[in-house]
């Protein structure tokens, strides 16, 4: 079904996290910067049930709007990969949701996916498991770097041991809370107020709460646990919320963005509504205004940073920055930053002089050129 000429890009999004939407529109934006007469690309939504279907290649379906964003839904048509192999097949399905074998049709060989899953069952590995199994090349980080980018714990663990300073925290599970909770709140006392309350494993700061006080701690706890079971509690870090893109090309190299900053304007702390849904709640400086040397000195950390997990592609990184001690704490990675064309990513580096189409082909080129196997 597709034209051999031309590798096949298969952009795959939605899927089964929080974070639908935003996939959804990233895709948007990804599908109308491919190139086709490079590239030939075929669009796959994951449904929140988690099912695989076809979808058109229209980016304008897919965008945020006021009241929301689209969501994927399934009718009687599937794909999938079949299994060891690099094919996308095609075929319906009956009332039951069982294949109809007589329609089964090929698709085509995958030459890359471009997986644009934020959070997880798409960003934290296991979407990047699948397709090593099927020796599919992919864009962005692989199953090590993304589970661990995708955790905050063990985020903040790896880089800890690198040498990066990333705050005072403590982490507990839902078994933790319920069997000593008076432990647990020792614990974030001795973090002193206020604190963050996040799930370890959500995106799109997903169930986080500023917590003043132990009075409204335990109801930040259970939204936390509504998203992830296992909860991670942050010192709250003073300073101006920077952030750096790192962009892995096919040659291997590496190159950090301009820095940006975010500023909330309305809300007090970034979170879910005023990223996507609040033009009014935020504003970006990029660049930042920053001396060179601090500015210099994040892109450095970044990039040590983009490495000691061994990144690929593309990742965002968020900082806290001091001015009063010069202290600069690491907040977070993002292997799967939002990739809109008004996205932060895509922003810094449009500052750096790099296009957003130019982005899009240069993580496909980067992917494409990867070897098969353990790298």
């Amino acid at each position: 079904m597709t034209d051999s000429q031309r590798p096949l890009v298969v952009v795959l999004f939605g899927g089964t996290s929080g974070e639908h939407q935003i996939s959804c529109a990233t895709a948007g934006g990804v599908l109308a910067s491919i190139n086709e007469e490079v590239w030939q690309t075929f669009a796959v939504g994951i449904s929140p049930e988690g099912l695989w279907v076809p979808m058109p290649n229209d980016p304008s379906a897919y965008a945020l709007s006021d009241s929301g964003g689209y969501t994927v839904e399934a009718g009687d048509l599937r794909v999938a990969i079949l299994p060891g192999t690099k094919t996308l097949i095609q075929y319906e399905v009956d009332e039951a949701g069982a294949m109809i074998v007589a329609t089964v049709t090929t698709i085509g060989e995958i030459d890359v996916v471009f997986p644009l899953l934020h959070g997880p069952f798409g960003e934290d590995g296991t979407l990047q498991g699948l397709l090593e199994m099927s020796g599919i090349r992919y864009v962005g980080c692989g199953v090590a770097s993304s589970a661990v980018c995708q955790d905050k714990y063990l985020t903040k663990t790896v880089l800890g041991a690198a040498g990066i300073d990333v705050g005072e925290w403590t982490t507990f599970t839902r078994v933790d809370w319920q069997g000593d909770a008076a432990s647990c709140r020792e614990r974030i006392g001795q973090l002193g107020y206020p604190v963050f309350v996040k799930p370890t494993r959500a995106g799109s700061s997903l169930g986080i709460s500023k917590v003043d006080g132990p009075s409204e701690l335990d109801a930040a706890v259970e939204e936390a646990m509504s998203h992830d079971p296992r909860v991670i509690v942050e010192a709250a870090s003073p300073g101006r919320e920077v952030e750096c893109g790192v962009l892995g090309t096919a040659d291997g190299s590496l190159t950090a963005s301009a820095i940006g900053e975010i500023r909330v304007l309305t809300e007090e702390f970034y979170d879910y509504e005023s990223k996507y849904f609040d033009p009014n709640a935020v504003a970006l400086d990029c660049p930042a205004d920053l001396p060179e040397g601090v500015a210099r000195r994040i892109q450095e950390t970044a990039l040590v940073a983009f490495e000691a997990v061994e990144g690929e592609g593309i990742s965002r990184i968020d900082f806290f920055y001091n001015e009063e001690t010069g202290r600069l704490i690491l907040n977070e990675i993002n292997t799967l930053p939002g990739f809109t064309p008004a996205s932060l990513y895509p922003t810094m580096f449009g500052a750096v002089g790099i296009t957003y189409p130019q982005l899009v082909h240069a993580l496909i080129e980067e992917a494409a050129a990867r070897p098969e196997g353990l790298r």
